[in-house]
């Protein structure tokens, strides 16, 4: 079946608006990220300005992020923060700093992302992360990331017109190299909340992967 036929009915669904079934706007939970540093977001943002439209929200440089986990409904105040970065530091210091490479983005159901690799140092991360959060005895839902990525835009409100073939040809017609590297040293957890169209955290700590200082 041709391209254009097979994704004439393609919709895209508000992120937002689905997330919000556990996620509710302005509830603050602990994620884990990966964060590029100004100068990589800014790398990795350039190439796609101009592409959003309406029912789409894209990501400013400065709220870029890789995500780890997110442990969904969980508040700093419900665990002992001491012991969970150092219990967090005790693995992350076995894992080498590494760097992910980010390419041509996707046009998904939920968002405009970018797949990255490699994908074993980072599962790595994930599964170390999500079984520390699990000994914090805290309640609450683990969402690992299942491979790495970033997105450049969410689907919100509109999300249902977005044409997506035209978002597709869009950005297959960037002709310039997309690459752009992320360099992983750093596990961020953050307090993070959306207000229904964007994404935002306040800083709660960093943990330094193996040789990493200052």
């Amino acid at each position: 079946m041709g391209g254009t036929q097979a994704e004439a009915g393609a919709q895209m669904e508000s992120f937002f608006e689905r997330v919000g079934r556990i996620w509710p706007v302005g509830r603050r939970d602990l994620h884990w990220h990966i964060l590029p540093t100004p100068d990589e977001a800014g790398v990795l943002a350039t190439s796609y300005q101009g592409l959003a439209t309406k029912g789409l929200q894209s990501v400013p440089p400065e709220w870029m992020h890789c995500t780890l986990m997110h442990a969904v409904g969980l508040d700093r105040s419900d665990i002992d923060l001491d012991a969970l970065l150092k219990d967090v530091a005790s693995f992350a210091q076995k894992v080498r700093p590494f760097n992910l490479t980010f390419d041509r983005p996707a046009v998904g159901n939920f968002a405009v992302e970018i797949s990255g690799w490699p994908g074993r140092p980072f599962t790595q991360l994930v599964d170390g992360l999500t079984e520390a959060m699990a000994r914090t005895g805290g309640a609450f839902t683990a969402a690992p990331s299942r491979f790495p990525h970033l997105s450049v835009a969410y689907a919100s409100d509109g999300a249902e017109g977005v044409d997506t073939v035209s978002l597709k040809a869009a950005l297959a017609d960037i002709e310039q190299p997309l690459s752009a590297t992320v360099v992983a040293d750093r596990l961020h957890l953050v307090e993070q909340w959306h207000d229904g169209a964007h994404i935002m955290w306040k800083p709660v700590a960093t943990v330094p992967l193996a040789g990493v200082t200052g």
